[in-house]
């Protein structure tokens, strides 16, 4: 244990847990055996870390949030199953995230994630770097969220769904297919509604990007072809651009299809 660690008397903290540095573990919060914390993370009150799992550096973990839970698949047999966590991320009031199911896989959570109050990352996820889940944003297993995808309020993602990159959910959203990069996806269950204009905007995209984004979104989603031959069109008249590129190869690696 770091000798600049600060615990709270009321908490109660494994032997064999593994503190990082100016760590800071506020009053009843519990941190099981297994679990191994980065520098600088800030533990508010009453949060339960469960390990094996795997934090780095400046993670905030908010009241009542319980990280690293066993996987509620039924399947589970009881070996030890695996999270990781990346850095700077923070985990809000009543946020859960459970471990993989099997000891093969992992649940995995990128970087710079902002994860609101009752969301919850179900076993065996994916989830990129820069993300926000609004609250209640809920994941099945398997789910797959790519960078700075936005989850709105109250979304549920189906099992082995996932969503691209820069795409946006609306509030209440039903997500059962996969959601392609830079899209809007809403309702009940989604369909895609638009381009994430202003998500593009605010990140910087080039005016020029956009437009061939919004040319790709016209032929996927605005033409009478089906999703084949949309594919098929997009690569003929639109140039390869890395977003165009990333569309296409997200179609065409989709196992459940994507919403329409």
């Amino acid at each position: 244990m770091q000798s600049d660690v600060q615990i709270h008397p009321t908490a109660i903290v494994a032997a064999g847990a593994e503190i990082g540095p100016r760590t800071v573990i506020g009053p009843y919060c519990i941190v099981e055996a297994g679990v191994v914390l980065g520098a600088d993370c800030w533990l508010q009150h009453h949060v339960t870390l469960c390990g094996p799992m795997q934090a780095g550096a400046r993670n905030k973990f908010y009241a009542y949030s319980s990280i690293g839970q066993q996987t509620q698949d039924l399947k589970y047999a009881g070996e030890p199953t695996y999270l990781e966590i990346g850095d700077e991320n923070t985990f809000r009031e009543f946020v859960t995230v459970n471990r993989s199911t099997s000891s093969e896989g992992k649940t995995r959570v990128g970087s710079s994630g902002n994860f609101l109050a009752y969301s919850h990352i179900g076993h065996d996820c994916f989830v990129g770097d820069a993300v926000v889940f609004s609250n209640n944003g809920t994941l099945a297993g398997h789910v797959k969220i790519e960078d700075h995808a936005i989850m709105g309020g109250l979304t549920a993602v189906h099992q082995y769904c996932r969503v691209g990159r820069f795409a946006i959910t609306g509030g209440c959203s039903k997500i059962v297919q996969d959601v392609p990069p830079f899209m809007i996806a809403d309702g009940n269950p989604a369909e895609i509604r638009g381009v994430n204009l202003v998500g593009l905007e605010r990140n910087g995209f080039a005016p020029e990007s956009v437009m061939w984004i919004k040319e790709a979104f016209r032929l996927i989603y605005r033409s009478k072809l089906n999703t084949r031959q949309a594919v098929e069109a997009v690569r003929q008249e639109l140039p390869a651009r890395e977003e165009i590129t990333q569309i296409l190869e997200f179609i065409e690696k989709s196992e459940r299809g994507i919403i329409r």
